[in-house]
């Protein structure tokens, strides 16, 4: 049976209806007689049992001016063109009922490049390589540079390695006032900040830790006095900006001092730098290869949990080493104590610089050094470290 008899009679408007109309006998009915049914009877299917309706225009259907069948055997009747779209592996996906006698009529030939749906499933994008986002070959030449200049000054003359810290300080006041001034208009004065902070250093080294805090009070004044030789405007914001860096650059920096001061400073510094390098590694390496859920998203996107235990496994397993081999009077289990706490500070003084940078809206603190960015750049997982160093050496094995 072809898919026009299950319709209604062209131009009646009778939809879905199967009697005979006041035109004659409904359209498509076969005639009566022995003969037609011995032709037709492998060609015919069973007629589904309708149940009884109303004929169309009753009161029911005021509105529309016809019955309008539902159930599960009659749906809607989708447009033209959705019915006779060409999928690629079946001619007709919307038509309800596929005609198979012989004597249907083949479908139309599908189109050559049909037009894809608009809710059609697009293929999936290739996986892109990870990208570490830096020049890891420059990257690593400056790193191993700068290793080797800090290793020789720190095991042969420490008052050089002293003059290391100093200039580090100096640069990295450097780039932060301006940063500052240039993305805010705070204009903290670098030169109280540059000889308070050398001064500071050396400070620290020769007169310990009450050294280190009586330059660190005449710096912050000097920045008081230094900014009443400019208009008054802003001066609250520039002396603030002034003594904060003061603190967070060269104050923090003087521990890297303090520890040298002791009988084994120079292993001291060495573990203190090795057990920092070793935690950003090991962030950098199973964060790159596993990380997946975010650690701080609106502050660093880039770092993730699982680089945050990379960076605890790494450093705990170094410190234990460090501290068993190295310091004297040390033992491993300290060392586990000691890399866990580096870890933690050198994750929250990354994110601490991070925080800085995304409210100035920029990317590094400077571009000194290829790879790295600025000194600021690598001096931000160091300076929040070296007070805890500093100070769980003095716990476990004493300033001596």
């Amino acid at each position: 049976m072809n898919d026009s008899s299950w319709g209604a009679p062209p131009g009646t408007g009778q939809t879905g209806y199967w009697g005979p109309t006041e035109h004659g006998p409904a359209q498509g009915a076969a005639p009566a007689g022995p003969a037609y049914d011995a032709q037709q009877a492998q060609h015919t299917r069973p007629m589904p049992i309708v149940p009884d309706l109303p004929a169309y225009g009753g009161d029911q259907d005021e509105d529309r001016g016809t019955a309008r069948l539902s159930g599960p055997l009659f749906r809607e009747e989708t447009s033209p063109a959705a019915a006779s779209y060409t999928y690629p592996d079946e001619t007709y996906r919307n038509e309800p009922f596929r005609d198979e006698t012989p004597s249907a009529q083949p479908p139309a030939a599908a189109p050559q490049n049909p037009e894809p749906m608009p809710d059609a499933p697009q293929p999936a994008p290739a996986p892109q390589k990870k990208s570490a986002g830096r020049d890891l070959s420059a990257a690593i030449g400056v790193g191993v540079g700068l290793g080797a200049v800090i290793v020789a000054s720190l095991f042969f003359v420490k008052v050089v390695f002293v003059g290391v810290i100093v200039v580090a300080v100096v640069v990295g006041l450097w780039e932060l006032t301006r940063r500052l001034e240039e993305r805010k208009g705070i204009k903290a004065p670098l030169v109280p900040l540059a000889v308070g902070g050398a001064a500071m250093v050396v400070a620290g080294y020769a007169r310990g830790p009450e050294g280190a805090w009586v330059a660190m009070a005449l710096t912050a004044l000097a920045v008081l006095v230094w900014r009443m030789t400019e208009p008054p405007e802003g001066y609250l914001k520039d002396v603030t900006a002034g003594v904060f860096a003061a603190f967070y650059v060269p104050f923090l920096a003087t521990f890297v001092a303090l520890l040298l001061t002791a009988d084994d400073g120079a292993q001291r510094v060495l573990t203190f730098l090795l057990l920092t390098v070793v935690s950003d590694t090991g962030a950098y390496a199973i964060g790159w290869r596993f990380g997946k859920h975010k650690l701080a998203p609106r502050i660093s996107p880039g770092k993730t949990r699982e680089g945050l235990f990379g960076a605890v496994a790494f450093a705990m397993v170094a410190g234990a080493l460090c501290m068993e081999f190295l310091i004297d009077g040390g033992t491993w289990w300290q060392g586990l104590l000691l890399g866990l706490a580096v870890a933690a500070s050198a994750t929250l003084g990354d994110l601490g610089e991070s925080m800085i940078k995304r409210d100035l809206g920029i990317k590094d603190m400077g571009t000194l050094l290829p790879g790295h960015g600025g000194i600021m750049d690598r001096l931000d997982s160091l300076l929040p470290t070296a007070p805890v160093v500093w100070l769980l050496m003095v716990l476990f094995v004493g300033s001596g």
